[in-house]
């Protein structure tokens, strides 16, 4: 049961023509009263042939006449309007029932609180034989000329709602968090299609300063790459010129007046404020030590997929997870953009993001952005099969920290990836199917995975991408990397039991990790043994000394010997 508070109006006779009139969309027919702050004695133009609306709307409107008269200063902002709607598959409810509903309502709203005569006035009307739904009408000045205590009342209607789901047995939605995005209004989503746009502006837009976000450096690059797009966009500036926010218009969208019409950042989607934009645009990421890829053949998408890896470590032990899982959008948004916008739900909760934690995630998403060249195919297919699992981990997260609207948009991102995968995977499975190794080898290999991975390997030996994974290894092998070593290192990664097809999995993870050159155990152990002289001499200052005193007589009995 979804209850929908309208922004607040001023005309209570107005909105009574609507209701009571043919309507406009859906058909009003016999509208009548089911419930109402005092039943008796209300004038109901929909029972009462003698009733007239504008008797109704004086009826509804006698504290604010009172109180502008008392106060001298009318008031403009008192129509409360909320239509209430059911799923279309609930049961059939009597007006008994929307009555008792629309009552639970208003006090939790605010408008009527339990056991207080003097809330404000309200109605709720129905149409004919509509067990979907009711609209609630309330003029927002109390008997005792107060204006109730609303903030909030959105959360507090949306909780009576899940519970009256529970005591009618009715279809049964999630809690809400505060972190979803504004929904679009009716009047908005009628103009997109009179306007043939498949989206309304606010999903439009959102869609593309998301899409913005890898591209860019900083808030102000972001807006000047919107701005080059075609999209519109309305600085606000203080007296020093600083960037104090911003709202974006959709081209083509117009008031009655023929202007265009602008949405702030934040009413497009909560975390798309310029506040909330900067925290993850400008950031200080630390440079890579000059070594540490040394002699290692990379691209971006081979480090984004390293980077990948390092979120599946860092958020499986909580670490800085919610931070990671908001740059993992934007890695998302740059290969994969249909799974982008389920994501994107995903992204927002109430825990606060430390952004500084996912910086490499981030920077991995804008070297893609920015990259001339498209990946090969396997370099693709490895990075889709990280995010797959990095996509499962967040919902993991989610369902833990009982984040359900957040888990369900990582649940269904994951259809999206997958299908992406497959089909990058497709190629490179066709191209490896080309030629595969003798049966000799093959019956090594499949020794080496019984080894490796004895708890999976009869789900690998029986994939049909078996030969395909045994072509992965014959080929790592011959670049110096022991198969057994590597189906070891590669099962580690991530685990195996969710997979739907081991084989496949295992082969983007051996591709991406035997793409470096096989480690020369030799140089490791002699950089080794040179690091731990040079530690130890550093905390035994008087070494050095003896050991070049007694030197000549070392080399002299290693001789000898």
């Amino acid at each position: 049961m979804i209850a929908a508070i309208k922004p607040a109006g001023t005309n209570t006779r107005g909105l009574l023509a609507y209701l009571y009139g043919p309507g406009r969309h859906d058909e009003h027919l016999d509208p009548h009263i089911v419930a109402g702050f005092a039943m008796l004695g209300m004038p109901d133009p929909g029972r009462n042939p003698d009733a007239t609306l504008t008797q109704l709307a004086h009826h509804l409107d006698e504290p604010v006449r009172l109180r502008n008269s008392e106060f001298g200063k009318k008031i403009t902002d008192h129509v409360w309007y909320c239509p209430v709607r059911a799923a279309p598959e609930d049961r059939h409810l009597s007006d008994t029932e929307w009555a008792d509903i629309a009552q639970r309502i208003v006090e939790a709203a605010g408008i009527a609180p339990p056991g207080d005569d003097l809330g404000c006035r309200w109605i709720a009307v129905r149409h004919v034989d509509d067990h979907i739904h009711i609209h609630i009408l309330a003029t927002t000045v109390r008997e005792d000329g107060r204006r109730p205590k609303l903030h909030g009342s959105g959360i507090r209607v949306g909780d009576a709602c899940r519970q009256i789901e529970t005591d009618y047995g009715l279809r049964q939605l999630k809690k809400g968090d505060r972190t979803a995005g504004k929904r679009p209004t009716q009047a908005e989503m009628h103009k997109a299609q009179r306007l043939g746009w498949e989206q309304t502006s606010g999903d439009w837009l959102q869609d593309r300063i998301r899409a913005a976000i890898p591209h860019a450096g900083n808030a102000e690059e972001l807006l000047a790459y919107l701005e080059a797009d075609g999209i519109a966009i309305k600085p606000r500036r203080g007296p020093s010129g600083d960037l104090l926010g911003y709202a974006a218009g959709r081209p083509g969208d117009l008031n009655k007046d023929g202007e265009q019409i602008f949405h702030p950042g934040g009413r497009i989607a909560p975390d798309l404020t310029l506040p909330k934009l900067r925290a993850r645009l400008e950031i200080t990421a630390p440079e890579e030590h000059p070594t540490a890829r040394r002699e290692r053949p990379t691209t971006p998408w081979h480090r984004a997929t390293e980077a990948v890896d390092i979120l599946n470590s860092d958020m499986a032990h909580d670490t800085h997870a919610q931070a990671h899982i908001t740059a993992l959008g934007e890695l998302i948004e740059a290969t994969a953009q249909q799974a982008a916008r389920t994501f994107a739900r995903a992204q927002r909760s109430q825990i606060r993001a430390e952004h500084q934690a996912a910086h490499t995630l981030r920077r991995a998403a804008r070297d893609i952005a920015h990259t001339a060249t498209g990946p090969d195919g396997s370099a693709f297919a490895a990075l889709l099969a990280a995010l797959v699992w990095a996509t499962i981990i967040a919902a993991r997260w989610h369902e833990a920290k009982n984040h359900t609207h957040q888990a369900e948009a990582a649940r269904q991102t994951l259809h999206h990836l997958h299908t992406a995968a497959d089909h990058a995977l497709a190629p490179v499975i066709d191209n490896l199917a080309a030629r595969h190794p003798s049966d000799q080898a093959c019956r090594t290999l499949a020794h080496d995975a019984r080894a490796a991975v004895p708890d999976h390997a009869d789900r690998i030996l029986t994939d049909p991408a078996w030969p395909t994974l045994a072509t992965v290894l014959a080929d790592a092998e011959a670049g110096g990397h022991k198969p057994h070593q590597l189906l070891k290192e590669a099962a580690a990664q991530r685990e195996l039991t969710s997979a739907r097809q081991p084989a496949r999995v295992l082969i983007t993870r051996i591709q991406h990790t035997s793409r470096n050159p096989a480690p020369n155990l030799r140089a490791e152990a002699a950089r080794l043994r040179s690091t731990l002289v040079s530690t130890h001499s550093a905390h035994q200052p008087q070494a050095p000394r003896l050991t070049r005193a007694f030197a000549p007589l070392t080399d002299q009995r290693r001789q000898q010997r």
